[in-house]
């Protein structure tokens, strides 16, 4: 035999010997700040919330989104409502995107329900006054395409919830 086969090898121990200690359970109190109150944490909580979602974009050009001209003008859309659905056509997905160039002119890409809708003759008309009628936009187009098509995906969360479909 040589040396290492005489060496005696020690066993690890068993976990049923071994004492493991639990760990201390969690307590509100622990967690709470004993100074301020419940509604004060909520109200900064809530503070911080809407300080966040009011920040706008910085060093953001007029006609890119996030820009003042770019907002204004998706603002103009939203204030556009489908007659048969109660929804601002923004919000109802059947715009697919607003373009503001370097001399303020607007394309606004957008789609309609079905092309049998009855708005399809006056709806691009409305869209294309009401983005020109923003201050600061030189001249507005609507390109009206049907590809992809508008469904019920395209449709913001705030329009899915207005129609019940939340």
């Amino acid at each position: 035999m040589n040396d290492d086969q005489n060496k005696d090898f020690i066993a690890a121990p068993s976990p049923a010997d071994t004492v493991v200690d639990k760990p201390p359970r969690a307590r509100v109190e622990d967690a709470v700040d004993p100074d301020e109150s419940p509604r004060e944490t909520m109200e900064r909580k809530r503070d911080y919330l809407e300080g966040f979602l009011q920040k706008k974009p910085e060093n953001v050009p007029a006609g890119a989104p996030g820009g003042d001209l770019y907002e204004a003008v998706v603002a103009a859309l939203k204030e556009i409502y489908d007659p048969e659905i109660p929804v601002n056509i923004y919000d109802l997905g059947l715009i697919y995107g607003v373009e503001v160039d370097d001399e303020s002119d607007v394309t606004v890409t957008m789609t309609l329900t079905t092309p049998h809708c009855p708005v399809a003759e006056t709806m691009p008309g409305e869209v294309e006054l009401r983005a020109a009628s923003v201050p600061g936009v030189r001249d507005a187009e609507v390109n009206l395409v049907w590809d992809p098509p508008w469904g019920p995906d395209k449709m913001t969360d705030e329009a899915r919830l207005e129609l019940g479909m939340l």
